[in-house]
C-alpha cells in the first residue's frame, strides 16, 4: 500500500487549480494603502494571476495534484 500525502494547508489557502490545470493566486499589494493607488491599478490587482514556470509544478505537488 502506498503512503498518502497530506495537502499543504497554507498552500491550499493561497493557490487554486483551475479546471484546465492552471495554478492561480491572488495579487499582492492590494490589502492596504489603497488611497495612493489608482482605480485602474486596483481593478487590475483584483484579478487572479497565473503561476508560471517551476513554481507551478512545486505548488501542484504541495496540493497533491501532480
Amino acid at each position: 500500500m502506498k503512503n498518502k500525502h497530506k495537502t499543504h494547508k497554507s498552500a491550499a489557502k493561497r493557490f487554486k487549480i483551475t479546471g484546465s490545470g492552471k495554478v492561480v493566486h491572488r495579487s499582492q499589494r492590494v490589502r492596504h494603502l489603497k488611497a495612493k493607488k489608482s482605480k485602474r491599478q486596483l481593478r487590475a490587482l483584483k484579478i487572479d494571476k497565473p503561476v508560471e514556470g517551476r513554481m507551478k509544478i512545486k505548488i501542484k505537488k504541495l496540493l497533491g495534484k501532480a
